[in-house]
């Protein structure tokens, strides 16, 4: 139990019925979960309005009401809190409550377009290498040290993230790393947590769904670094045009890390295949068996993160060369002489990288068959780029459905053709089912081509009118090249 008006500090509060001098049992923004002393917090959402549920949660035994308009039928003995903004009001109410927990160990933001999910997830596994318990928030999984559980939301709403965080806090957390989506940033799930650094990968379309503008998508980014405390350190990668732009306001210490630019953090590609990388960082020689022009500014992150939260140089370059590749992301298997490369790819310029890192690795002999597809209920505009993109880089591709959702597979793909250019027409296949075009990918290809399978990486269901159904590229891949005579 905890005092209302002791989870109430800082919060902005323009009018207050009833008294904040009760026991709060729970935080709850879902109605159907309040049980007796509850405080409920009503935010409006994109579908569903909280505010319509306030009645049903004082039945429930709710005592306490955070919201932005005051009900005109209010109840004696339920305490009504009027607030402009309840998504900020929660944030704060969520850190109180579980003691501010991000103020007690040190926080780490991923954020940027691509990348996200390596680097948060690369990070994790270094510092578990260098011995620390360590946290990790991310779109794959969520994990408490050794613990590991199934995560729904690139950033979670900011009540699970305080409970998360204070229950890494009792399991001896040292360091969490956490990836920052502009949904998450815009949604204010953020705004009450303290973060030792933040770290930026790169800006390039995508999820314009949601925001008005590429500018408002770049803006919201922006307001992370804006953020930051004077005590915490930004690490921006040089080489992205947006990257000066994003720490314009922040009061945070900056670091640059590069390939290309000037930077206090730099790597040089030396060798690659599809097996991993040589890397050179200052006179330094590393391998790693992750692949692609991309995973060396991922590497170089972690790298560069690490070293600035004070694991030294030489100890950091060690540990980074025993770091896999994460789920998912570049994830090969060779059967029968045949490369299947799965990768969650889901944007132009992810699906750009991840091409043209296997086109560098290719001696020109090969063919690169490509399966592809965008998911529905989502930014429609990438749909005729990433139909140009795969179209013109590859030897073959195959359109096929991702996770079409609400929307018709038929009509994504349509929208996928509408982007190739003329002259690739007759490399273009179009297979509804993505069983079928990853068992035409294998049937078309020769030992030593190379498949790819861009889009879904990590997840194991398609999602189709409402029902996931089990569904796994890398199991399916690997099951028809198995069969391959």
């Amino acid at each position: 139990m905890k005092e209302l008006k002791e989870i109430l500090y800082k919060v902005k509060i323009s009018k207050v019925i009833g008294s904040t001098s009760i026991s709060v049992s729970k935080l709850c923004i879902d109605s159907r979960e309040i049980q007796a002393n509850d405080l409920f917090i009503a935010i409006k959402g994109n579908a569903v309005d909280g505010h319509r549920f306030i009645e049903a949660a004082i039945k429930l035994g709710a005592t306490s009401i955070v919201c932005e308009s005051i009900p005109s039928d209010t109840q004696n003995g339920i305490t009504y809190l009027e607030v402009n903004c309840s998504r900020e009001a929660l944030s704060i109410i969520s850190s109180n409550y579980y003691d501010n927990p991000s103020e007690k160990l040190k926080l780490v933001g991923v954020t940027g377009t691509n990348g996200k999910t390596t680097i948060a997830t690369l990070l994790f596994d270094l510092f578990k290498i260098a011995g620390f318990k360590t946290g990790l928030i991310s779109t794959v999984k969520i994990c408490i040290d050794d613990n590991s559980l199934n995560s729904e939301q690139t950033t979670p709403d900011s009540l699970r993230i305080n409970y998360l965080l204070s229950e890494m806090l009792a399991k001896g957390v040292k360091y969490c790393f956490m990836e920052i989506s502009s949904h998450g940033i815009h949604q204010k799930r953020i705004n009450a947590l303290t973060f030792s650094g933040g770290i930026f990968s790169n800006l390039t379309h995508d999820h314009l769904d949601y925001h008005s503008s590429f500018s408002d998508y770049r803006d919201i980014k922006k307001e992370f670094f804006d953020n930051l405390p004077k005590e915490s350190f930004s690490l921006i990668n040089k080489d992205d045009k947006n990257g000066n732009f994003m720490i314009q306001n922040t009061a945070s210490k900056v670091s640059f890390y590069a390939l290309n630019s000037y930077a206090d953090f730099k790597i040089k590609i030396l060798e690659k295949s599809i097996e991993g990388m040589l890397l050179k960082i200052d006179q330094t020689e590393l391998w790693t068996t992750l692949s692609g022009k991309f995973n060396a500014y991922n590497l170089l992150s972690v790298i560069s993160a690490g070293i600035l939260l004070g694991i030294p140089k030489e100890k950091t370059l060690e540990y980074a060369s025993l770091l896999k590749s994460v789920r998912g992301r570049f994830e090969y298997v060779i059967v029968n002489g045949i490369t299947a490369v799965v990768d969650y790819a889901h944007t132009p310029d992810a699906l750009k990288n991840v091409i043209q890192t296997i086109n560098d690795i290719r001696t020109g002999n090969e063919s690169l068959i490509t399966v592809v597809g965008c998911g529905g209920d989502r930014d429609s505009l990438k749909r005729p780029l990433m139909g140009g993109i795969s179209s013109s880089l590859s030897s073959k591709v195959i359109f096929t459905s991702d996770n079409p959702r609400s929307e018709s597979a038929e009509l994504i793909i349509e929208q996928m053709n509408s982007g190739v250019n003329p002259v690739d027409f007759k490399k273009v296949l179009s297979i509804l089912s993505r069983e079928e075009a990853i068992k035409t990918a294998c049937q078309l290809a020769s030992p030593k081509d190379i498949i790819l399978i861009a889009g879904k990486g990590h997840e194991t269901y398609q999602e189709i009118n409402g029902k996931k159904n089990h569904f796994d590229d890398y199991e399916i891949v690997k099951n028809y090249l198995t069969k391959i005579i």
